[in-house]
């Protein structure tokens, strides 16, 4: 079939490829803009939702209109390219600026088990915790349950190097793919966070109560705290506090944003 157009030989993957480059082109401008930050997101205590336990720091970019575009928009098709690596530096080096800034803030910062192999991710966490004695310990570094599976032993190396230095690490979107439990027993996180799709309508949902309450169990096992993802309503929240889960997360609660209460405090004795 030589001569003839891709588009007509196979057009959905013409149209999948032509819509991977865009967003490789969309990000790698907002890169080279420099404009590309964190959307805060609290994580508050279940038996107590007015306390909050950490902050997630979810990372964003501003496309060419100034629109604010979420990770979820980006990231599946960067995370296997070097952009992918490049976007893991940025999030972790805002996150410790961060860090640096609020001694009093806990945040955790999303990375691709990808990115342990690469030298500049390792060089600014390195250099993070240099620069900040105290920022180890309220550093939490999220990985997706689908990224750790890609390279389980480096995982777990990495992960006991980090966690002797204070660092906690996050098993997110946990139920969202397939963990080996011959390395789940390996891995030691401190914190699962169960993915949405077993917590929205959760309160109504017979079938997710049963899963997430066994993955509540596998958690209390293996000595993890567990944070529902994704609650978005009073009844999800009341019953989810009722099966023993930590701690909530979602827009219940708060949506992610790019001006957190503690900078919009700074604004305010600025002008007062």
């Amino acid at each position: 079939m030589a001569g003839i157009p891709a588009e007509q030989k196979d057009p959905l993957s013409f149209a999948v490829a032509s819509r991977d480059r865009s967003v490789l082109q969309m990000v790698e401008a907002a890169l080279k803009r420099k404009q590309v930050l964190l959307a805060y997101q609290p994580v508050v205590q279940a038996q107590a939702p007015d306390k909050v336990a950490f902050y997630e720091g979810l990372l964003r970019v501003l496309d060419a209109t100034g629109r604010i575009i979420p990770a979820k928009d980006f990231i599946n098709e960067i995370e296997t390219t070097e952009l992918g690596r490049i976007m893991d530096c940025v999030a972790l080096e805002k996150g410790l600026r961060t860090l640096a800034r609020q001694p009093g803030l806990r945040l955790s910062i999303n990375m691709s088990a990808r990115s342990i192999g690469y030298k500049r991710w390792m060089r600014t966490l390195q250099k993070g915790l240099q620069r900040d004695v105290t920022v180890a310990e309220r550093l939490i570094l999220e990985i997706t349950e689908s990224s750790a599976m890609t390279v389980p032993e480096l995982v777990v190396s990495f992960m006991d190097e980090m966690q002797t230095k204070g660092i906690s690490f996050a098993l997110d979107d946990f139920g969202a793919g397939f963990t080996s439990f011959r390395y789940f027993r390996d891995f030691y996180f401190d914190i699962l966070k169960i993915d949405g799709q077993f917590i929205q309508g959760i309160a109504q949902n017979a079938d997710n109560q049963v899963l997430t309450k066994a993955m509540i169990a596998i958690a209390k096992q293996f000595d993890m705290f567990t944070v529902a993802e994704f609650v978005e309503d009073a009844e999800d929240a009341n019953f989810l506090s009722k099966i023993g889960i930590d701690c909530l997360q979602g827009f219940y609660f708060a949506a992610p944003t790019i001006s957190p209460i503690w900078e919009r405090e700074t604004d305010r004795q600025k002008t007062a």
